[in-house]
């Protein structure tokens, strides 16, 4: 006998105590909401610091520095960087950021060697709107991150005030790396001179290595180089460099998880109490089916099924605000001028979702166990 021909009666046993259900339905969406936003931020987590293959970019900072403000390198370091084997371009890097600590709604700009930057990064981001030579014409013009963009209400031919420079939105660019998420490119001596006279001094390189299995071997020749310098240097892989600086969020988020963990539990305990309530108030109609001719089977099922579909609809809801808010929302953890982005879209629904009707399931199997094993007789007298 199949469960599917009688959705309409398990629709029927769900919305009878309305109340309960709702607010069953409720607490379900809450918890599920809390499980998707900490799922959101992990997946953040994941993208913005675990490495792969194609990563082949160092960063290389001030050593014993963290703050972007204090991590100062002499500009001319970047000619000996790249006489270093193995190196095919370092970049210099001047870092403003308008928060230091972590927040969730910082302004970092980059200044970089416009020519340089464009020949790194050619076919790396596109731009949805604005134009790259609008960017290349003006001294104070900025390509903005997709998701900065997005949280201040930005476009091409505004301006913006942020960490004191005011710069002028040539385009908005569109990145796989979560780092270009909110920040907001400009000329290198632009931003040198936006706040102090800083020129020959610069923040960071980005060193572009020729292959991801040199990183190590260059990262320690660079420190070499600079180890007795004035401004000696600290060199990483660009997603280790983020997970070293992001720290204390990575761990922060790692707590979060077992927040998620414990949503899940709420749900779980949701769904079971609301079917057995269900089930205790209608052991009588069960009898009444099994007299009909419905198997043990089939009335366990059609409990489960019950189940299942409090849990789906209570779990969508919650999922889809989630990701909702999420989007619109355009949330990211930024700390140091490294960004951490909170990536939630359809997937994370699906995972809600799949993750909602196992515990719907998982709470039905007591009740439709106990209600199946029930004599007709005393299902009767139980009345």
């Amino acid at each position: 006998m199949s469960v599917l021909r009688f959705i309409p009666l398990v629709l029927k046993q769900v919305t009878r105590h309305r109340v309960r259900t709702l607010l069953t339905l409720f607490g379900i969406a809450i918890a599920m909401f809390l499980f998707t936003s900490v799922q959101a931020m992990q997946s953040g987590v994941r993208v913005a610091t675990q490495a792969t293959a194609d990563d082949t970019t160092l960063v290389v900072y001030r050593k014993d520095r963290y703050c972007p403000a204090t991590s100062e390198l002499p500009q001319d370091y970047q000619r000996r960087i790249e006489q270093i084997k193995g190196v095919e371009r370092a970049i210099p890097v001047k870092v403003v950021v308008s928060n230091c600590r972590t927040s969730l709604d910082v302004v970092t700009f980059r200044g970089v060697p416009k020519e340089s930057f464009l020949a790194d990064r050619s076919g790396q981001f596109t731009i949805v709107s604005g134009s790259v030579e609008d960017w290349m014409r003006r001294t104070d013009a900025s390509l903005v991150g997709e998701t900065l963009a997005k949280r201040r209400g930005l476009s091409p031919g505004m301006t913006f005030d942020a960490a004191g420079i005011t710069a002028y939105v040539a385009g908005v660019l569109r990145s796989d790396n979560p780092q270009d998420h909110n920040v907001a490119y400009t000329s290198l001596e632009f931003v040198q001179l936006a706040g102090h006279d800083d020129l020959g001094i610069v923040t960071q390189f980005n060193v572009k290595v020729a292959g991801a299995s040199q990183l190590e071997s260059v990262a320690e020749q660079i420190d070499d180089v600079f180890r007795t310098a004035q401004e000696p240097t600290a060199t990483f892989p660009e997603k280790a460099f983020v997970g070293r600086i992001a720290d204390d969020v990575i761990e922060l988020v790692g707590f979060a998880g077992w927040l998620g963990m414990g949503a899940l539990v709420a749900v779980l305990a949701l769904i079971a109490n609301a079917i057995v309530l269900s089930v205790q108030s209608r052991i009588s109609e069960h009898a009444v089916l099994q007299t009909l001719g419905f198997s043990s089977a089939a009335v366990a099922a059609l409990i489960i099924a019950e189940g299942v579909v409090i849990a789906l609809a209570g779990g969508a809801v919650g999922a889809v605000a989630a990701v909702a808010v999420a989007e619109v929302g355009s949330f990211a953890l930024s700390v140091e001028g490294q960004s951490i982005p909170i990536t939630a879209g359809p997937g994370l629904i699906a995972t809600g979702l799949l993750v909602c009707g196992g515990l719907g399931v998982l709470a039905g199997l007591v009740p439709a166990v106990q209600a199946s094993r029930r004599e007709i007789a005393s299902c009767f007298r139980a009345v």
